[in-house]
């Protein structure tokens, strides 16, 4: 591993730091009883505290020194006194551990007092400091000079990369997942108050079924069987209306083995609930409530703003069919119409279509890339095409369409719902009608029959409504970020690129050919051997070692330098 100037240092430290005793990584618990959120809300002159927290800012000012502590809630001003923390005649401890030992990163204990300074700041001022955990390597730190901030860590696919670093230096990222936290928990909460049961569901299941998506597939070595990864919880949460719960909900780890982009992640999370005796237009008044309670629990306000727009989640909502918003964006009337017909005229609108596309698939195009990015303001489209919804009860008013609702928000879905299908014929048949798209090609149609679900169905389901929400891209609309990945932890990512071709300076390559034919060469002999003036040497070495194409090594004869 080739170790960066500043990490070479970072080590030698460590090494100082257990010559003189002290424990780099304690054991031992820290008692604190604060943090710098409560210092501040509940500031009091002398009043005593023992916090913890990560080093961010060391000013260093002789006898007397200030540094910033930061902690989970946000940072506070540490003031070190030479003889406040040294009070006998030995004076390590601040002059040599507080000094030159510690580092940017590091956490420390402090147990201080406060009092404000001359320019009110609220400060502790440390009476005794312990190193919890030292940091080796460097924060990717912003620079400020005169309200400017330079060097700034905003590379979105660095930040993603090392999302710990990333909270850190850029504190205000941790309040997305603050929030997206506080989604959860208000969902919970309203589904939990309306007395519906929270439950888990498979992962890993023999079919995959629920939704048409293509998935990921694994091996199951002890049962000798092929299984797939969760696309959807729907079957499963029906069988659970089957065996006589009237509501569940469950929010799941779902996969899907497709593209990524901004808006769609391969892993991602949905909620999915099912209640007995309820249709789909209790659903929209159930679904408008909900998201109006959510959006006030996280940011206080029904309204949200997302990029140029502001959302309002304030029940209720505009309700339009699929067909009316067809013919309102594109004039072509869908209704009655074949699926020689559809293809033609998705043709005509400049669509790309193909021999695979059955006619709800046709549908489909046609609304999404025509009509989707249209709706701004949370609006219901309603009572698709049969063909488009194989788990869906028949429209009660037209054999065609299917009792069904998404809900559009900013040009995207963020829910979809269903009057569940629950005559196991009627299921059945809209499985085979999905297996003959599978074997035109569709790769999105579902190519399984779940007998076992359609066996469930035999034993009878109650008239039952289900809803399922894309909770990444709820909180993206409630937290204004445009970005998947930014509301995700841990976002998939492409593997790291290795590091290029460097092109190198003449300088470098020379001293590059020194090192090469010695091997290894003491640091001295090599700055002397290229005869470069001292700034000319100083940028070559840092050069090659930066580009990790040579390494200096400190040993007991001196510093010496190889090849990487």
């Amino acid at each position: 591993m080739q170790l960066s100037e500043q990490e070479v240092v970072r080590r030698e430290k460590l090494g100082k730091l257990r010559e003189l005793g002290i424990n780099p990584y304690p054991a031992d618990l820290f008692p604190l009883d604060s943090n710098s959120k409560e210092i501040k809300e509940n500031f009091a002159e002398d009043k005593q505290v023992v916090i913890a927290g990560r080093l961010m800012a060391i000013n260093i000012q002789g006898k007397a020194s200030f540094a910033q502590l930061q902690d989970s809630e946000g940072r506070i001003q540490l003031y070190f006194n030479r003889d406040e923390i040294c009070t006998g005649e030995d004076k390590t401890l601040y002059n040599d551990v507080f000094k030159k030992l510690l580092d940017l990163g590091d956490f420390i204990g402090v147990e201080g007092e406060l009092f404000t300074t001359k320019v009110g700041e609220k400060t502790v001022k440390v009476k005794s400091f312990k190193l919890l955990s030292k940091a080796l390597k460097p924060l990717p730190m912003p620079k400020v000079k005169d309200g400017v901030t330079y060097d700034a860590f905003t590379d979105p696919e660095m930040r993603y990369r090392q999302r710990y670093a990333d909270l850190v230096v850029n504190p205000h990222v941790k309040e997305v997942f603050v929030k997206r936290t506080k989604l959860f928990t208000a969902m919970r909460n309203f589904f939990n108050d309306s007395g519906y049961f929270e439950v888990e569901t498979p992962i890993l299941q023999p079919i995959a079924g629920g939704a048409s998506a293509r998935p990921f597939m694994t091996h199951h070595n002890a049962l000798d069987v092929p299984l797939y990864m969760r696309i959807a919880n729907e079957l499963y949460l029906k069988r659970l209306i089957v065996g006589g719960f009237d509501g569940v909900y469950e929010f799941s780890k779902n996969f899907r083995n497709e593209g990524m982009d901004r808006t769609h992640n391969p892993e991602f999370t949905a909620m999915e609930i099912y209640v007995a005796y309820k249709d789909y237009n209790w659903m929209m008044d159930f679904t408008e409530k909900l998201l109006e309670h959510c959006a006030i629990a996280v940011n206080g306000t029904s309204e949200a703003t997302f990029g140029e727009h502001k959302i309002d989640f304030k029940a209720p909502y505009a309700r339009v069919t699929m067909a009316d918003s067809i013919k309102h964006f594109t004039g072509f009337d869908i209704n009655g119409k074949s699926e020689t017909e559809l293809f033609e005229a998705a043709k005509e609108m400049g669509i790309e279509v193909d021999a695979t596309m059955g006619k709800g698939k046709l549908i489909d195009e046609m609304f999404g890339e025509k009509c989707e990015g249209n709706y701004i303001q949370p609006t219901f489209i309603t009572d698709y095409p049969k063909e488009m919804s194989p788990l869906c009860k028949e429209h009660r008013d037209n054999p065609e369409l299917t009792e069904r609702f998404e809900l559009m928000v900013c040009g995207k879905e963020i829910a979809n719902a269903y009057s569940e299908l629950n005559d196991p014929i009627d299921q059945r048949e809209r499985f085979e009608a999905q297996l003959k798209l599978a074997e035109r090609g569709d790769d999105e149609a579902t190519e399984f029959i779940d007998d076992d679900f359609l066996r469930a169905l035999e034993y009878g389901m109650p008239p039952t409504s289900g809803l399922g929400i894309g909770m990444d891209r709820l909180i993206m609309y409630l937290t204004n970020n445009p970005s998947i990945q930014e509301v995700l932890f841990f976002p998939q990512m492409r593997p790291e690129k290795k590091a290029s071709a460097v092109e190198l300076s003449e300088d470098e390559k020379a001293v590059l050919a020194i090192i090469e034919k010695s091997g290894k060469i003491d640091l001295n002999n090599l700055k002397i051997q290229s005869s470069l003036s001292n700034k000319k040497w100083d940028k070559t070495i840092k050069g090659l070692t930066k580009n990790k194409l040579a390494k200096v090594e400190k040993t007991e004869e001196g510093l010496f330098v190889e090849l990487v």
